[in-house]
């Protein structure tokens, strides 16, 4: 296949998932959707539609292709090894002591469970939405857990309670959401066909609710805004990071969807809890979602970019 019909081939990939982020921004400064539409639909997808679409993904998977524990090991140790390095590089380069906490965070934590899963989705079908909510459960403790660590370093006056902390991820719908499917899929049981197909109208409108509603969120002021420490965070979470760590998955033996999937996970754009948790800790918000802002317009061409480039090098399979 030649480079213009790969290339042609990506934008079949991620096009569709980054309109619906565009169509976002459009409603949102159409007036058609409003601050209490983006709130209200955001808890649904968190709270219930993602928690079904995690849920049906992994009953309906083959678990043996689905469930990969290198792939799982690999993402968490490259997780870690990206906010140890993050946190190191931050303080050699000009970022005041009361921004590092939220440098670090915005740096390291990706937008998988909705971006990430999206595209696998978007590019591997069934396989994607399985495989991709089993690394949706290796994600989100460590992000909580790292992102409370660095950002406590730093505003030493909030108040953390580890104990909090611990119910809140386990008591995280799509943390839940994973375990009951994978109890339900080695049980042996079968949904009736009347309850899955009503999941199934549930769980569809997932990813484009959630999408539209990042496109919502995302504000061009915080763009235009953005300082010097913000872009770099950009970089750093979307071009640095992921190349890097996506290379050396690539030199210890991954390759073909794998590699894919680990690029899609680690090259997302910020989440946008990154901002939340900030605000909440008494942290710099606005650098926050200054990065959530840039990393999620660029996501469109780097994580296009890099699916291009692990395709036509053959690294992909």
């Amino acid at each position: 296949m030649n480079p213009s019909a790969i290339f042609a081939e990506t934008l079949n990939v991620t096009f569709p998932v980054f309109a619906m982020v565009l169509l976002g921004v459009a409603l949102k400064r159409l007036k058609w959707i409003d601050t209490a539409f983006i709130n209200t639909s955001s808890a649904l997808v968190f709270r219930g539609a993602m928690p079904t679409l995690l849920f049906l993904s992994l009953i309906d998977a083959d678990m043996s292709q689905a469930l990969i524990p290198s792939l799982m090991a690999y993402l968490a140790l490259a997780t870690v090894a990206s906010f140890l390095l993050i946190w190191w590089w931050a303080t050699r380069r000009v970022v005041v002591p009361e921004d590092r906490g939220v440098y670090v965070q915005a740096a390291f934590r990706g937008n998988g469970g909705i971006i990430g899963l999206a595209l696998a989705g978007s590019m591997y079908g069934q396989f994607g939405l399985s495989a991709g909510s089993v690394l949706v459960a290796t994600l989100i403790p460590l992000y909580n857990v790292l992102a409370v660590i660095v950002l406590a370093w730093y505003q030493p006056q909030a108040k953390t309670s580890w104990r909090s902390i611990g119910l809140k991820i386990l008591k995280n719908p799509l943390i839940l959401s994973v375990v009951a499917g994978l109890s339900f899929a080695a049980s042996g049981l079968a949904l009736p066909s009347w309850l899955h197909t009503s999941g199934e109208y549930f769980a569809n409108m997932t990813l484009p609710l959630a999408l539209i509603s990042i496109g919502g969120t995302m504000s061009m002021t915080a763009i235009r805004e953005a300082s010097g420490v913000a872009l770099g965070a950009s970089l750093m979470k979307m071009v640095w990071m992921p190349t890097a760590t996506v290379l050396i998955a690539w030199l210890a033996g991954f390759e073909g969807r794998e590699l894919v999937l680990l690029f899609l996970f680690l090259g997302s754009p910020s989440a946008a809890a990154s901002f939340v948790m900030a605000r909440a800790m008494g942290g710099n918000a606005r650098l926050a979602a200054n990065t959530v802002a840039i990393t999620t317009l660029a996501s469109s061409v780097t994580i296009t970019l890099g699916i291009f480039i692990l395709q036509i090098s053959g690294m992909a399979g």
